[in-house]
């Protein structure tokens, strides 16, 4: 297997066609054919399914291409690197929403400012479906609940969130779960760690939420909670900044459940120049202990 190689497998793998692959990486037709023959027969198995002229990925082709990217774009930050070239290139971070909304966008300015030619690309989203990305290497890098512990990730601890239960204005104070039991509430989804944090609250108490009613905001949950439908749970960095905080009441968890971390996290060996600098400039913007 060579870097060649590699080109013209991603190359039939956008195209789907051996003749337009071709032109893109300017070789014959018939050179990338036993090419590919030979990655397939190299791997021991077959990365294209043919039919009617035509190639679509298979499973394990699906699977390749991950990584074949990964190491196309890492020889290709290696060359910039021994060139003396500052970071460039496409560099795709994902965040909780909180900490998108709240905590990085200084940062984010600051980053692609001092790199310009990085093209930047940000995503939000669960932690589950962040790590998710991290791992599949459609993101570069990740803010996710921590700790995380995944023999494919590295990462480190960056923000304290306070964790603010939030009710309707003129709740009795809620103290712990039991006083809420079969209360509905409203959440992300399931693949959410602060969902999870929020039900295993009430469980830890041997209470139960009610109905959990899956949200795609903060401030759809907010307007549930000013409404007087049921409870949230929102970081206090985020709450404070949301219109609408002040027709609420909100009361910190007990101590042992009121206080997350969220971690950076990248995939073990990916790291490449701008998630080098990234990783520096976020170190140069957390609080000193």
């Amino acid at each position: 297997m060579d870097l060649t190689q590699l080109e013209m497998f991603n190359a039939v793998a956008r195209t789907g066609s051996i003749t337009q692959a071709a032109q893109q990486v300017h070789r014959v037709p018939s050179n990338l054919t036993t090419r590919i023959r030979q990655l397939e027969a190299d791997l021991g198995v077959e990365l294209f399914i043919r039919e009617n002229q035509r190639l679509r990925l298979s499973p394990a082709g699906h699977s390749f291409l991950r990584y074949s990217q990964q190491i196309l774009a890492l020889v290709d930050e290696a060359r910039r690197v021994i060139a003396g070239e500052e970071p460039q290139g496409l560099f795709s971070l994902g965040s909780l929403e909180s900490t998108a909304a709240v905590r990085i966008p200084a940062t984010l300015a600051q980053y692609t400012q001092r790199y310009p030619k990085i093209q930047f690309d940000l995503a939000t989203g669960p932690s589950g479906t962040m790590l998710d990305g991290v791992l599949a290497g459609t993101l570069s890098a990740a803010f996710v609940d921590g700790p995380v512990v995944h023999p494919a990730l590295e990462g480190m601890p960056v923000y304290q969130e306070e964790m603010m239960i939030v009710a309707p204005d003129g709740h009795a104070p809620i103290a712990r779960a039991r006083d809420v039991n079969g209360v509905n509430i409203y959440a992300f989804r399931a693949n959410c760690s602060y969902r999870r944090h929020f039900e295993n609250w009430f469980h830890a108490d041997q209470a139960t939420p009610g109905r959990i009613h899956e949200m795609e905001s903060y401030h759809g949950m907010l307007a549930c909670v000013i409404a007087g439908a049921g409870l949230a749970l929102i970081p206090r960095s985020m709450l404070e900044t949301m219109p609408g905080s002040h027709q609420v009441a909100a009361w910190p968890l007990a101590e042992n459940w009121r206080w997350l971390t969220t971690w950076l996290v990248w995939r073990r060996g990916g790291m490449t120049r701008s998630l080098e600098a990234f990783i520096e400039m976020v170190k140069e913007t957390l609080p000193e202990v």
